[in-house]
């Protein structure tokens, strides 16, 4: 009976045996499961940071580019900016002492006009002081006559607004032939209907780039000695100065009337310009 229990009880340690042995294998597989589940998450986080990263490093290549392209056009500019700036400063130096002699210019025949007035003046009632009887006076009123209307002409001028060179400026047709009559220079009246045409003026070629009647303003490019000069939402009765080559006195471009698609003014020449000016525009 002994050795009976002794094998029943051999007999049941083998049989729970592979139990235990379960359970290990089951803990490990899930574990090995957990563990493969963590590499695998960790894997795919890793190549989506590689990912953004390799985008992100391909923006900040592109961005890198436009900016060597932006610096590069921006050296350029100021290159171009450098260039433009000398030439107006040379042009600036070479034009301060013919301001300075267009000022001195003004100021003399201001001084000039003044005492042409007074002398206009006292003449005039130094001849009445000496003429006593009727007879003389009636012979003095033709002449007292021809005197006030030099007088009222020479006010007419004094009231005529003076450019930046000392010029009278005329507004219209009838202050034009005034200026004409006093023969300090040559006038040339022009009109010009059509714009983005280049038309001569003078020795000037003149093209109309915009008109703006309701604020009086246009803009023209005019060609000088081979250069062109853009000038933009210019005033009418406003005068635009020209230097011409070898020339001291500026020619003088003044448009009075400003209608659409058309303006209307005057080109003063000095008297020392060439004939082949007053050739050209003897119809205008």
């Amino acid at each position: 009976m002994f050795e009976e229990n002794e094998q029943q009880g051999d007999s049941g340690q083998g049989a729970s045996a592979p139990r235990w042995i379960g359970i290990a294998i089951v803990a490990l597989a899930a574990v090995s499961l957990v563990a493969l589940g963590t590499g695998w998450s960790a894997a795919s986080r890793s190549n989506g940071i590689a990912q953004t990263l390799g985008t992100q490093t391909q923006q900040l290549k592109q961005d890198e580019d436009v900016l060597n392209q932006r610096l590069a056009k921006a050296e350029d500019t100021n290159a171009q900016l450098e260039g433009e700036l000398s030439v107006v400063t040379n042009k600036m130096k070479l034009t301060e002492g013919e301001l300075s002699r267009a000022r001195l210019q003004t100021k003399r025949i201001k001084e000039e006009d003044a005492k042409q007035l007074s002398a206009l003046q006292n003449n005039m009632n130094g001849q009445l002081a000496t003429k006593a009887n009727a007879e003389d006076v009636s012979k003095l009123g033709t002449d007292v006559s021809g005197v006030k209307t030099d007088l009222e002409a020479t006010k007419s001028n004094l009231n005529m607004t003076r450019g930046e060179f000392g010029t009278l400026i005329a507004k219209n047709h009838d202050e034009v032939e005034e200026l004409r009559r006093l023969g300090e220079r040559d006038y040339y009246e022009f009109t010009i209907n059509q714009r983005g045409k280049r038309e001569r003026v003078g020795d000037l070629m003149v093209e109309l780039r915009n008109s703006n009647p309701k604020k009086n303003l246009y803009s023209v490019a005019i060609f000088v000695d081979d250069q062109r000069y853009e000038k933009k939402n210019r005033s009418a009765n406003e005068p635009i100065y020209f230097f011409t080559h070898g020339s001291r006195a500026p020619l003088e471009f003044t448009v009075n009337q400003v209608a659409k698609n058309k303006i209307s003014g005057y080109l003063s020449v000095p008297k020392a310009a060439t004939p082949s000016t007053h050739a050209q525009n003897s119809g205008l």
